[in-house]
């Protein structure tokens, strides 16, 4: 495996590539990320909706949690830009390999082709005829559930989820096979879902997935009840906890 030192030498390198991406690159690979991630969305309503009434909800949420992390295995394993997972470019900003312009171009733009992938995605699963049911039911309940909570709330769960998110891709880095990778993939993300935490990306699929089906929830309640905090927590916990300490602690002599 690589050393922590040498992860931090291979995201900064990341970095640098991902911001120096053409724009039509960065917007496809970034549409393709959403509709990653809205698969593992996808997998985790179908798994919680149709578990044994003999189990309990902890027991459900479990096995969704165990299906979500599908979706940042295709991202990262197949080639996409994820907004969450690029909140690591601040460790090639640090070291002085790209410049802020550069950053938030990929930011911006990776994040809108998220959105576009995910409310894509919702939009053809919700005519798909896989929602009738105890899963529309469960849909629509995901998506009314995460614009209730406050907005502190919401901005903490946010810098949680990123903080497991951008520490699921550091820990990928250290490993040189597929396998390692998958499951270095796996135990963070399962984590932040089955703790309850927020992921903007995954949101832009869970909430208009349930609103296209029916659910009492507005525009304005997705963008500023949810996206708006659930996204500020994101870079806190993605862009500045995580690569600030590592960068810290393992920056190269000058």
């Amino acid at each position: 495996m690589n050393t922590p030192a040498e992860i931090l030498q291979i995201w900064i390198g990341n970095g640098v590539k991902k911001a120096g991406l053409p724009l039509v690159k960065m917007i496809l690979l970034g549409m393709a990320a959403g509709v990653y991630i809205g698969f593992g969305a996808h997998a985790f309503i179908l798994a919680t909706a149709a578990t044994d009434p003999a189990l309990s909800a902890t027991a459900g949420k479990l096995i969704g949690a165990a299906a979500f992390p599908v979706g940042l295995m295709l991202v990262v394993l197949c080639g996409a830009e994820l907004f969450t997972g690029n909140n690591l470019l601040t460790l090639a900003l640090m070291d002085r390999k790209i410049t802020p312009a550069q950053l938030l171009r990929n930011w911006v733009t990776v994040y809108l082709a998220n959105l576009a992938g995910s409310v894509l995605l919702a939009l053809l699963l919700a005519g798909s005829g896989l929602y009738g049911g105890a899963a529309g039911e469960r849909a629509m309940a995901v998506a009314v559930s995460k614009v209730g909570a406050p907005f502190l709330e919401m901005v903490i769960r946010g810098i949680l989820c990123n903080i497991l998110v951008v520490l699921a891709l550091w820990f990928q880095a250290g490993a040189k096979d597929l396998v390692g990778k998958i499951w270095a993939i796996w135990f963070p993300i399962m984590l932040f879902v089955f703790a309850g935490f927020e992921h903007s990306v995954a949101n832009m699929t869970y909430i208009p997935l349930g609103m296209f089906l029916g659910a009492d929830v507005t525009l304005g309640q997705f963008l500023l009840g949810n996206l708006l905090p659930v996204t500020i927590g994101n870079l806190i916990g993605g862009a500045v906890i995580v690569p600030g300490m590592y960068y810290t602690v393992y920056k190269p002599a000058k």
